[in-house]
């Protein structure tokens, strides 16, 4: 779900609510592992996985509609699509309505975005195929409807992007766009040539690299919905902060579920340059870790997985990669204290608490 009109609702809204319960945790010292936590901060919430949905649905009551795209259900309904085709023709226009409805397109577009790189993920490496894998010639066609698919949402979105008629906001987002390249650029050549091994980086690498590949979007696009909303720099560079955060813990989270996530006897494929293995690696070293990956290999170089992880979870990875996901996520709520407390900052701060619990 995108949080950019939730961030306009918090940054506009007069309406005011109770303020946030006391007792955030606080972070000392700037890494991972020297985070220290008050209790409060995410006591009394349900686990994550049962808690996003909830999440999200108590935020899409707030801004009155599904946030991802439309649903079946408001697309059958005329009244619902009536009004908001209605409401796309003011785009480019001076309706004081065009306020609001700069930021549910902007939301849109940044979706859109997000998706067309998705599909262009899909894109099969055919020099890797095997003949077991299927007919080469339908991967090859596979390859070219996620080429001209991905093609297709991503001049949707510019030139949606353009009729925002605001250079700076086509600025963020487009700078955005190239720092996604860049990010996948980084993903696709982290792999070595030797099976199986990873080249030697380290936490505060992995961390540029994924702010380019999953947080450069949201960051800049929750600013640019403040550039929409003629806030100044200050609170634009707290919603930069936000999603850039709350990004980069929901990112830490999701490498961590193979190792936190099942029963000890499941074994569950993992990134071997996901966080906990990247801080594993770190603080076990690079000869130590790759005496750990070959006796984790068979004869045919496949991976036991299972193996690998309980030396993973043995270390100290998994535990700092959970500091460092707190730690993101208090950054992201300190840059919600900007904004005045309403239903809309609360939401924000529960997507916060949803990627940040892991028990």
């Amino acid at each position: 779900m995108c949080p950019l009109v939730l961030l306009r609702w918090g940054g506009c809204c007069s309406r005011l609510l109770p303020p946030p319960p006391p007792g955030l945790w606080s972070a000392r010292g700037g890494g991972g592992g020297g985070v220290r936590w008050r209790r409060g901060l995410f006591s009394g919430f349900p686990s994550a996985a049962s808690h996003w949905s909830k999440v999200v649905s108590e935020a899409e009551k707030i801004v009155g509609y599904p946030t991802s795209f439309m649903s079946l259900r408001c697309l059958l309904s005329d009244e619902l699509s009536n009004i908001a085709m209605q409401v796309r023709k003011l785009v480019g226009t001076k309706h004081p309505l065009l306020n609001t409805a700069s930021q549910r397109s902007l939301a849109e577009i940044t979706e859109l975005i997000h998706t067309a790189f998705l599909v262009h993920r899909g894109i099969v490496n055919i020099g890797e195929l095997k003949s077991c894998d299927g007919l080469l010639k339908d991967m090859q066609f596979g390859n070219k409807i996620a080429v001209l698919s991905g093609d297709f949402l991503l001049a949707n979105a510019c030139t949606s992007l353009a009729q925002l008629q605001n250079t700076k906001v086509v600025e963020l987002i487009s700078s955005a766009i190239g720092d996604l390249v860049q990010g996948i650029y980084y993903d696709n050549s982290n792999l070595s040539e030797e099976n199986c091994l990873t080249h030697d980086i380290g936490i505060s690498t992995w961390k540029e690299q994924i702010f380019l590949s999953h947080s450069a979007l949201l960051a800049k696009s929750c600013q640019a919905a403040m550039e929409l909303a003629k806030h100044d720099a200050e609170i634009q560079d707290m919603a930069f902060q936000y999603g850039k955060n709350m990004s980069m813990s929901h990112k830490l989270h999701s490498d961590l579920q193979p190792f936190i996530k099942g029963k000890p006897s499941d074994s569950v494929a993992f990134s071997l340059n996901s966080a906990p293995v990247v801080l594993h690696q770190e603080f076990l070293g690079r000869e130590a870790w790759i005496k750990q990956i070959r006796e984790a290999q068979s004869k045919g170089n496949l991976m036991d997985f299972t193996k690998l992880q309980e030396a993973i979870k043995a270390g100290k990875g998994v535990t700092s990669a959970i500091d460092l996901c707190h730690y993101h996520g208090n950054r992201a709520l300190e840059a919600l204290e900007c904004f005045p407390p309403s239903e809309a900052r609360s939401a924000l701060e529960n997507m916060v608490y949803a990627v940040t619990r892991f028990s």
